[in-house]
């Protein structure tokens, strides 16, 4: 090409071509991780690569603009300095070493995560003070650092030839500099216009086929600018009066009266039969527990001795699904009960996060102590602003003594010293004669997996296993404590995963890796047993405030899944952009640009097939997702004191 004749182009072409080996090499070597779980011929990786290097130079055309710019409106006087030459060859040095650091950091994140960089890396960025200490924790990342500036040094050294031939050689003329940008910029716009997030990866197959032809760094920024979709937009919907209808079925049950004005409002009085119980609730979310973890779920590695005798003195769900793969999701979902709606959950929309009819406002206005206590520090995922916002008070480790925390990690301190503190203030409260509802989030089952040394018979920071069991241990000796309590007797005992360990898999939503367990002990009023039926995390809070006889105004999404008229369990799954509805069998999808899918034998062989609006399961697939963005969007689930039934509620 005659454009290789120009100076700036050989360089620029250097670049490139060194980022696409990087990129391609990255690809080869994820795929041969995955190649079982990505089950692909010969066509399929054709096609994997080639909509590879569409992605890959989609982002190229954007990251080297700005080198772009400079090499072709360099001036010639600054071109031809000395300096300037090695200037040029510590550019390509750096550049070097941000490719490694790129490769390194998609294999990490793939390794974790089992998908390209997503909304998880852009809330990495966002909270770097935890990222960045985790990762000190975690990983040798000194060492690590100066392997790839070494690596990036040889590598220029290796290339000093070409480099020294490429800026030695003619530069472009002014003019032939600015229609070479123009082009530039043109391509960068097309770009823009016809390469994104889902497309030409499309939507549907195999999920690891998708993330491998896809771009790490492109996914970063896509997710980074599309961290909100809006669903009437991007999903299919059906007509306002028909999801309305849709929804209230959904929602509606026996002992319930709507009382919105709006069609779409589910806001309704619940009067559940009995007497209140003015019970304590303890309700502890515990990290990363995939059901698969559990001895009592089929692990044989012994690692949750506890939580396994628990299980055979509790009201156990064996069919319990995490309504999505970030603790923001589970959070939502157990204080809201409202679906995964696309884009960030609600807890970190900042400055519409507050003021939702929550669990812990429903509890105080029962004359509870509602309080939120959270391992970390609460800015984490904007926890303070929500719970703050929704009717809790916050304890966090920002709030506790460092004389109280015996241990902490990057994320914060240990299990055992959270429910320390939690202790404290039941034994407050029910020496004030005061009930109160505790919602924990714990943090020790998280990466760098340490946790105080001596505790269990694997050594801290030695990875899942260990932190799964120190879990484990935590929760026993929290249990052990608990029984010596004046106020044991009368507490409700929640235990419950905000999420799995690990989401990714061949479906977009494969509902198996959203297992999730949930143990609700109260030795004194509930009797052991298995509750079979297929549950969601949104079905938490209106399961509870039945158990405790509660009558209330709900905007819950959820339902009373213990009444003996309940209908058929079902559980919302969902990954900020893939929307899925799963009634125990199949599992209805909602993609963007309009995508609706089916996976029949979900659990099973997962049979996918497209689907239309005539499909019954995606029609409440569309009720559910639908009527949860129209009621946020529309304030239907905010917090409303003053309609709650006052002669139920005895607080007037």
């Amino acid at each position: 090409m005659p454009q290789l004749h120009y100076a700036q182009i050989r360089y620029l072409s250097i670049v490139v071509l060194a980022w696409l080996t990087v990129f391609t090499l990255t690809r080869s070597l994820l795929l041969v991780s995955h190649l079982a779980d990505a089950n692909i011929s010969i066509s399929n990786l054709m096609g994997l690569y080639a909509i590879g290097m569409i992605y890959d130079l989609s982002f190229l055309l954007y990251a080297t603009l700005p080198m772009a710019l400079y090499l072709l409106l360099c001036p010639r006087a600054i071109w031809q300095q000395r300096w300037h030459k090695k200037f040029m060859a510590s550019a390509m040095a750096l550049s070097l070493f941000v490719m490694l650091f790129t490769a390194v950091a998609e294999w990490l994140f793939w390794d974790e995560f089992g998908v390209r960089f997503n909304f998880i890396a852009v809330d990495y960025l966002v909270y770097s003070e935890e990222v960045i200490n985790n990762i000190l924790e975690s990983y040798p990342i000194y060492p690590l650092l100066a392997l790839l500036a070494i690596l990036a040094i040889g590598l220029t050294y290796i290339l000093r030839r070409p480099l020294a031939a490429a800026l030695d050689a003619p530069r472009m003329a002014p003019k032939q500099a600015l229609y070479s940008l123009g082009v530039l910029l043109l391509l960068a716009g097309l770009s823009s216009a016809f390469v994104g997030q889902n497309s030409p990866r499309g939507i549907g197959g195999n999920a690891y086929q998708r993330e491998l032809a896809s771009n790490g760094p492109f996914q970063f920024f896509a997710a980074f600018r599309n961290n909100e979709l809006d669903y009437q937009q991007f999903y299919s919907t059906l007509p306002e009066s028909e999801v309305a209808g849709l929804l209230r079925s959904e929602v509606s049950e026996p002992n319930t009266r709507f009382i919105g004005s709006d069609p779409l409002d589910i806001r309704r009085e619940i009067d559940n039969p009995g007497q209140p119980k003015r019970l304590n609730v303890v309700l502890v979310t515990i990290e990363s527990l995939s059901a698969k973890y559990l001895g009592s779920f089929g692990d044989n590695r012994g690692l949750t001795p506890n939580l396994d005798a628990l299980r055979k003195q509790s009201l156990a769900f064996s069919n319990f699904y995490a309504t999505g793969t970030r603790t923001d999701r589970g959070l939502e979902a157990i204080t809201l009960s409202i679906p995964p709606t696309p884009g960030r959950s609600i807890v970190k929309r900042i400055g519409r996060e507050a003021g939702y009819a929550s669990l812990g406002q429903q509890f105080a206005a029962q004359g509870y102590d509602s309080a939120f206590l959270y391992g970390g520090r609460g800015y984490f995922d904007n926890m303070n602003a929500f719970f703050g916002g929704n009717g809790y008070r916050i304890v966090d480790q920002s709030s506790v003594a460092e004389a109280d925390i015996a241990f902490k990690n990057a994320w914060g301190m240990s299990d055992e010293d959270l429910y320390k503190q939690a202790l404290k203030i039941a034994d407050a409260d029910h020496a004030a004669g005061k009930p109160f509802f505790l919602q924990l989030m714990t943090t020790s089952n998280h990466r760098p997996y340490t946790y105080p040394e001596g505790r269990i018979d694997i050594p801290s920071g030695d990875g899942r296993e260990g932190a799964v069991k120190y879990t484990d241990y935590a929760i026993g000796q929290l249990l052990a404590q608990v029984r010596e309590k004046p106020w044991f007797k009368d507490t409700l005992f929640v235990f419950v995963a905000d999420h799995t360990a690990g989401s990714a898999g061949k479906e977009d939503l494969p509902v198996a890796n959203y297992h999730i367990p949930l143990f609700i002990y109260a030795p004194e009023h509930i009797e052991p047993r298995e509750f079979t039926d297929v549950v969601s995390q949104i079905d938490l809070a209106p399961t509870l405030l039945g158990m405790l006889n509660i009558d209330y105004v709900s905007t819950f999404f959820g339902r009373n899944v213990l009444r003996e008229d309940r209908t058929a369990g079902r559980a919302l799954v969902g990954n900020y952009q893939h929307l899925g509805l799963f009634d125990g069998n199949n599992l209805a999808i909602l993609s963007p640009r309009r995508g609706m899918r089916k996976h029949e034998d979900a659990l099973g062989l997962s049979h996918e097939s497209i689907i239309g609006t005539d499909d019954g399961l995606l029609r409440r697939d569309i009720a559910y997702y639908q009527g949860a963005s129209y009621a946020f969007q529309k304030g239907l689930i905010a917090w409303r004191s003053g309609l709650l039934p006052d002669e139920k509620l005895g607080l007037r």
